[in-house]
């Protein structure tokens, strides 16, 4: 069985601004709480949660994202998964269809699933209408 992810996420800013919110390192911070790096390119750097995962990026622009995820509590052997963002302009500002791939197990991946929302686009969403308001 595969263990994959697929989630949509609706947030309150445009497209633009949203994909600023995955790739600014400041903005990360501050929505996120932590320090975070992303090299905007092809082949670049990806951290974030103050390291706690880490990859390269495999693609960008203006409305797709992806990049290899890894946490440092996987085993050394553990492959990358990837993780891939497609931004949709939605009445509401932003559709974000969120496909995480290649979990190592069925509990990584239920874990992730309640992940991506409490520690992700729920505090991104909170920064959005609370402190962003752009």
């Amino acid at each position: 069985m595969a263990c994959d992810l697929k989630l949509e996420f609706i947030l309150s800013a445009k497209p633009n601004r949203v994909m600023q919110l995955l790739t600014d390192p400041k903005l990360i911070r501050k929505w996120s709480g932590s320090d975070a790096i992303v090299e905007n390119k092809v082949g670049g750097k990806f951290e974030m949660f103050d390291g706690w995962v880490f990859g390269t990026v495999l693609k960008t622009g203006e409305n797709e994202l992806a990049y290899t995820w890894k946490t440092t509590d996987w085993p050394e052997e553990t492959k990358p998964t990837e993780v891939h963002y497609l931004l949709k302009e939605d009445e509401a500002g932003t559709k974000v269809i969120l496909h995480h791939t290649g979990f190592p197990n069925e509990d990584e991946m239920k874990s992730h699933k309640s992940g991506w929302t409490d520690f992700f686009f729920d505090p991104m969403e909170d920064f959005i209408l609370i402190i962003d308001k752009s």
